[in-house]
């Protein structure tokens, strides 16, 4: 039921990843080194789990530990323009309760009392990186 996807996951054994998927890793990579350079643990990359509120399942791209204990749920939206409102407007409500179910699933495998959380989004819109903290809530 719970996976960690590994760099390549969807693509068949020897085939090259998409042009999409390229810059997918490549916006995770640069959010994550954003991230990280903010103090912040990597914890999980990636992180699935089946089932939930679509037949999808639910991912997080990344899981991080900010400095004061807080658990951050972080997707990563890449986009090459800011039309229709740009990387961050592209996570509508369908893709947050994905987000949240694979978020509570992690949490269930959580040893001790669970931490704050909260769920940020690092947008990147012709090629500039935004960093939105608590951009949404699990409600």
């Amino acid at each position: 039921m719970f996976s960690r996807k590994a760099a390549g996951d969807g693509v068949p054994a020897g085939h090259a990843p998409t042009e999409r998927q390229q810059t997918g890793q490549s916006g995770e990579d640069r959010a994550l080194a954003l991230l990280q350079g903010r103090g912040l643990k990597l914890l999980a990359r990636n992180y699935r789990v089946a089932g939930g509120p679509s037949a999808r399942g639910g991912e997080v791209d990344l899981i991080l530990r900010d400095r004061d204990g807080t658990l951050v749920f972080v997707e990563v939206r890449v986009r090459a323009g800011r039309e229709q409102g740009g990387a961050a407007a592209s996570i509508g409500p369908a893709k947050r309760r994905r987000i949240v179910f694979a978020a509570q699933h992690y949490l269930l495998r959580w040893r001790g009392p669970w931490p704050p959380c909260r769920f940020d989004v690092v947008a990147i819109d012709a090629g500039e990186l935004s960093w939105l903290p608590a951009a949404f809530d699990a409600g």
